[in-house]
């Protein structure tokens, strides 16, 4: 018979493990080696969106791009070679994924400041997308750093795993799942949506087609910048403040006004109807939720140790010696 002090030791070892490997991650990870680095990101991205505000969405659509595509690994930066089957060319980012220039800035400039390549493509997606929320009037969060980078790219599991448009609520809370995420997570990240643009084509068949679950006047208004044919890429905003984080892209589903058939997806006589209306009645609940979310979804199958590289170029993998 196996004794209980036994069982409690090997319950208390499998607990350490665990802790060890999240411990991976830390939020100090570079204030030795590099102090500077942080501030740097801060800067940088600052810069970017007082040039042009949409850049915060962007930035911020990247880190969630790359999580959701075997982890947070900086996999979006890398272009198509021989050998690497680009996720720049899947159908949620083919010309549609922006601010890789403003990566490649910070990445020039991180390096500058600590002297070498130190820091990370993936851990400057993760830090970039939180300082765009903030410099948008959004909530901070501890960032956990430590990631490293892929050397490796997937374009099919980009178009598998990346949340499309299109998808239903049963759809949309699978796709989470699947990445460690629940409901409340898929609620509250959707709200992301508080900022940005979306392409004609992605809303096309809603604002003409779904006539019973969207407020007549706002399809008309949308129909005026996006025609039934051509003009594909043509921009509307996901809510009517597209660069201030706020609640009113919750407010507009709850008006029936959501842009994306995914987004109005989430207050259609679902499970998610609570927590949008609660998120379109209080701000500060949206922004600790969202940032509990954004902190778990950058924690999504990180490299750590001796995992992946530190790239010197965020486009490439770096050939080792």
């Amino acid at each position: 018979m196996v004794s209980r002090s036994f069982l409690f030791l090997h319950v208390l070892i499998i607990f350490s493990l665990a802790v060890m490997a999240f411990s991976d991650l830390s939020d100090d990870f570079y204030e030795d080696v590099c102090p500077k680095a942080l501030p740097t990101i801060k800067r940088v991205v600052e810069h970017a969106i007082r040039k042009e505000r949409r850049m915060g969405a962007s930035l911020l659509r990247l880190h969630f791009h790359d999580c959701f595509v075997n982890g947070c690994d900086a996999s979006i930066l890398l272009d198509q070679t021989a050998t690497i089957d680009s996720e720049k060319t899947a159908r949620a980012n083919n010309n549609s994924a922006r601010g890789f220039e403003v990566i490649d800035k910070i990445k020039s400039e991180v390096d500058k400041a600590c002297g070498r390549p130190v820091v990370s493509c993936a851990d400057i997606l993760a830090v970039a997308a939180r300082d765009s929320v903030v410099a948008l009037h959004g909530p901070t969060w501890e960032v956990k750093l430590g990631r490293r980078d892929s050397t490796t790219a997937s374009r099919s599991t980009a178009n598998n795993d990346i949340p499309t448009p299109f998808m239903d609520l049963p759809a949309l809370i699978n796709n989470f799942k699947k990445q460690g995420l629940d409901e409340k997570d898929l609620v509250a990240l959707s709200g992301g949506h508080t900022l940005g643009f979306a392409q004609c084509f992605t809303f096309r068949n809603r604002i003409y087609n779904e006539t019973n679950n969207i407020e007549s006047t706002f399809a008309r208004q949308r129909q005026a910048n996006c025609p039934r044919s051509g003009s594909d890429s043509n921009l509307a905003s996901l809510d009517p403040t597209p660069a201030l984080f706020d609640s009113k892209y919750f407010s507009n589903l709850v008006s029936k006004k959501g842009l994306l058939h995914s987004d109005q997806a989430l207050f259609s006589g679902g499970k998610t109807d609570d927590p949008v209306k609660k998120y379109s009645k209080n701000l500060r609940t949206f922004s600790k939720d969202f940032a509990e979310s954004m902190i778990k979804m950058g924690n999504i199958k990180p490299l750590t140790g001796k995992q992946g590289q530190i790239r010197v170029n965020c486009r490439k993998v770096t050939k080792q010696c």
